[in-house]
């Protein structure tokens, strides 16, 4: 076992769910045990008579439990990123031991050995094992949902509290003018007459606050705090049972989602693709196709697409050219992830297949996918993002401001850091307003549209003989197959200083050029995954020195991407 299955494996013990695999939920519940153990012990070392008898066991059980609980919180700590991406780093891990249950942690175990370096009285380190009993709510349901409720209406608690302070506040000044001069010993200050109004609130414990009032505005003063004292009791548990309703209803409504988002997945159980003999993941399901084949509303299905970062809703009609008069329909494209803006596999090639369009343009990502998977090269596609304002990956502006492109453009550096490396881009060569051009498959490779030789000085291109020797025999065997034709920058302009491959640092090591190809080709002919294996084993026998043996696992079917082992 390696150190990061290790690590993902402790994450997984330490995720609070007492409903995961059983040897986790052992380690759940020892953990608990051991809390209660150890909480036992502190209870009993407060009767001298049991600690004349039993000491020995009792200090047994304070040193093993202190013991355990220090590896178990400092594997906590280092674990925290897995739990939550925002524990990443040094001052991740430092924010986690600031949330409540992280301070509770150190609290309750660190402290322990301060004893061994300062003069300090270990029974008032001991003390704090107490605190340990807490860490039981985190595996409650019921108190997360409470500490739920309560979050969600912190601002209005803050409010409502804070109005009720401030009226407070001023009632006990008027208090003050009120009665002073009618009992000036015991209103003798402002602060006399809000230390009584606060202390009525509380029923007044210390007897602070047990003297008559013998004004008539004094006692209607005393008669407005004690409605008030009402309110600030009676404000906030209506708030917070408000809370309580919502987030009950909002865990139902994510159990739900959760429940119809493992329906969808089974709705992209891969399938035989004939002409190749591959078990591929589906391109798409329809809305209408998914109600009927998974008994869902069309509410359910929106709510996964809304919450999901696997599925996404396309319109078909984006992948036909405005002559055509294409109709909306409406479809869900499942997709892989695994960085902030989607997807990076390193399968140690030379060839790098980027896809920077997948989350807006339909399909795209999906055929690029399987190019890549079916030649074994690396793979990078975004498959996240806002669809508007839409900001490119493609044409770069500001890596800084557009949220995940500095990651995708680090990780394609990464992957093309090798000798002798290409990185191919795979784009749409039309969408719903372009025209739909002569050719299909169109290879450019840093020149301006219209020039279709090799002059240029603005070239992506090192190696010009290899790549020219490849479009000539994939653009013949596309013809010959498939009766599809290719050009070389006739149409589209890949000149463009924004690139995002000019700002790659690793630029000069890869050899790089543009594949855009209708979606007649990628997405409506059913020949399409021959195509994208025909793309794979010429660019496998051109740049890598010969056709890879194919991946087993497309030949076994499965459930989405989920089963693949990248």
């Amino acid at each position: 076992m390696t150190v990061k299955e290790f690590k993902k494996g402790l994450s997984q013990v330490f995720d609070d769910n007492l409903r995961t695999r059983q040897w986790q939920n052992i380690a759940d519940y020892v953990i608990i045990g051991l809390i209660l153990v150890s909480t036992i012990e502190v209870f009993l070392s407060t009767y001298e008579n049991v600690v004349d008898k039993y000491g020995h066991i009792l200090k047994f059980i304070d040193w093993f439990t202190t013991i355990f609980f220090t590896i178990e919180v400092t594997l906590r700590i280092w674990t925290a990123d897995l739990i939550d991406e925002k524990y990443k780093g040094f001052w991740g891990r430092i924010r986690y031991c600031f949330t409540f249950y992280g301070l509770i942690d150190i609290l309750s175990t660190y402290p322990f050995y301060l004893h061994f370096f300062m003069p300090m009285p270990y029974v008032a380190l001991k003390v704090l094992r107490v605190f340990r009993l807490l860490r039981i709510f985190r595996y409650m349901k019921s108190f997360r949902i409470l500490g739920d409720a309560i979050s969600s209406k912190k601002q209005e608690l803050t409010i409502s509290l804070a109005f009720l302070s401030i009226l407070t506040v001023i009632l006990s000044f008027l208090l003050y003018f009120a009665e002073h001069a009618a009992q000036p010993e015991l209103c003798e200050n402002g602060w006399k007459t809000m230390v009584w109004a606060f202390a009525k609130y509380l029923g007044d414990p210390g007897k602070i606050a047990d003297f008559p009032l013998v004004t008539v505005w004094g006692n209607i003063i005393a008669i407005i705090v004690g409605v008030l004292g009402i309110a600030i009791f009676a404000v906030p548990a209506g708030l917070i049972s408000s809370g309580f309703i919502e987030v009950i209803e909002e865990r139902k409504k994510a159990d739900d989602i959760q429940r119809n988002t493992e329906k969808m997945r089974n709705a992209f159980e891969r399938k035989l693709d004939r002409p190749t003999g591959f078990q591929i993941v589906p391109m798409y399901n329809s809305i209408p196709d998914i109600m009927c084949r998974l008994n869902m509303s069309e509410p359910d299905i929106f709510n996964v697409l809304g919450n999901s970062k696997e599925f996404r809703l396309i319109n078909l009609a984006a992948t036909q050219t405005i002559d055509k008069h294409p109709e909306d329909r409406l479809a869900v494209e499942h997709f892989s992830t695994n960085t902030e803006y989607g997807i990076c596999i390193d399968r140690d090639s030379k060839i790098t297949i980027v896809s920077p369009t997948s989350f807006i343009d339909p399909i795209i990502g999906h055929f690029s996918y399987y190019v890549a998977k079916i030649g074994g090269f690396n793979y990078i596609s975004r498959e996240l993002g806002e669809m508007r304002p839409y900001k490119s990956f493609y044409l770069v502006d500001d890596i800084e401001a557009t949220p995940g492109l500095k990651s995708f453009i680090a990780d394609v550096d990464k992957l093309i850091n090798r000798e002798d490396s290409w990185c191919i881009t795979f784009l749409a060569a039309s969408g719903v307003y372009e025209p739909e051009y002569p050719t299909q498959f169109h290879f450019c490779y840093g020149g301006k549209k219209g020039d279709e030789s090799y002059d240029a000085d603005t070239l992506l291109i090192n190696d010009i003989q290899e790549f020219s020797d490849m479009y000539d025999h994939l653009s013949g065997q596309l013809k010959n197959e498939f009766g599809y034709d290719s050009d070389r920058q006739r149409y589209h302009d890949s000149a463009n200083p924004k690139l995002y491959i000019r700002h790659l640092e690793n630029r000069s090591k890869t050899n790089a050029f543009i594949l855009r190809i209708a979606w007649s080709a990628m997405c409506w002919d059913v020949r399409r995954m021959q195509i994208a294996k025909l793309l794979s084993e010429t660019y496998a026998k051109y740049f890598e020195g010969g056709i890879k043996p194919y991946s087993e696992e497309l030949n076994i079917k499965g459930i989405g991407f989920s089963d693949y082992k990248e």
